[in-house]
């Protein structure tokens, strides 16, 4: 049976994927899956850079605003949605084109990783809520570090809902979630894909990040913020733990200057950008799109065209 055509376009936050993702889609036909943790959610749009229907251009988006910021959402839902998603794309004779910077959900689509396993027992999982709560995100990262170094070095303290992902597969199944992740990877894709990592210059990056987050600012994110913490959002909240969010909210409960939280998201901004680029150069059959080696971004489309055609993907 031929396998289906997938596209992948992703890379750090800030590096330009977005606009990128347009101009590729009206090219080929493409419809667009945002695998991005933070756009699912309504009424947070500023702080997660979440494209405007005028940025859309007409070009299909799907797993974007289907979500209020109270709804659990992880990669087994991502997974779940993006393949129903993908199902519809195919039914139109389109390709789908996933486009976001959250590894893992890519990972869990393009290898159709299993996550089926010990699922049903949440006794654990509600444990380790407690200690989280009473402890705090870094005692819990601690208790990784100890019994799972990989995959607390890939992980952020504060992705709590991940550290305890892993704690939990070890108490399960007394394995590594690390070593499972290693092991999914080496599945064969089910799709004749094309995986795109988009990258720039890491000090122009940096500078990018910094002047969106003062753009961001500028647009009204403390307004958004004010207005999502009137409405009952809190930072216990997963959505509001969102980089942005959590904090200009500890600013709002005077835990910091407005000066010194948007330094903290900057820092962090740029933290997790490191953290990305690390995640894909472990990714295997990826290509690397250099910004920085295309005299202008209106070539790199052309560059893609010419990669996807040369890999059958499109005609």
């Amino acid at each position: 049976m031929d396998k289906k055509p997938l596209i992948i376009l992703t890379g750090p936050t800030s590096v330009g994927k977005t606009a990128l993702s347009i101009q590729l889609a009206k090219m080929i036909h493409g419809e667009i899956i945002s695998a991005d943790s933070m756009q699912v959610y309504q009424f947070m749009d500023i702080g997660t850079a979440k494209i405007t229907p005028q940025e859309m251009s007409g070009v299909p988006h799907y797993l974007i605003d289907i979500l209020k910021p109270e709804d659990e959402f992880n990669v087994v839902k991502f997974q779940e949605y993006a393949k129903r998603a993908m199902e519809q794309i195919y039914g139109k004779g389109k390709i789908p084109i996933i486009v976001g910077g959250t590894g893992f959900y890519i990972q869990a689509v393009l290898y159709d990783i299993d996550f089926t396993e010990n699922e049903t027992d949440t006794s654990y999982r509600s444990e380790l809520e407690i200690l989280a709560k009473e402890h705090g995100n870094e005692y819990l990262h601690n208790l990784l570090e100890k019994s799972d170094p990989e995959s607390a070095a890939a992980i952020h303290p504060n992705n709590i809902k991940r550290v305890i992902r892993a704690l939990e597969y070890l108490h399960q199944t007394g394995g590594q979630i690390s070593t499972h992740n290693a092991e999914q990877r080496t599945k064969t894709s089910p799709y004749q894909f094309c995986y795109f990592v988009l990258t720039k210059d890491r000090a122009k990056l940096y500078h990018t990040i910094n002047h969106r987050v003062d753009l961001m600012m500028e647009k009204g994110l403390l307004e958004e913020v004010k207005t999502l913490a009137a409405m009952g959002y809190t930072k216990d909240l997963v959505s509001m733990q969102g980089l942005g969010y959590k904090e200009l909210l500890s600013h709002l409960d005077g835990e910091c200057t407005l000066e010194e939280a948007i330094d903290i998201i900057k820092k962090e901004t740029r933290h997790f950008a490191k953290r990305q680029i690390t995640w894909f150069k472990r990714e295997k059959d990826v290509l690397w799109l250099d910004k920085d080696q295309y005299p202008s971004d209106a070539e790199i489309p052309d560059a893609m065209i010419h990669i996807l055609k040369e890999k059958k993907i499109i005609l």
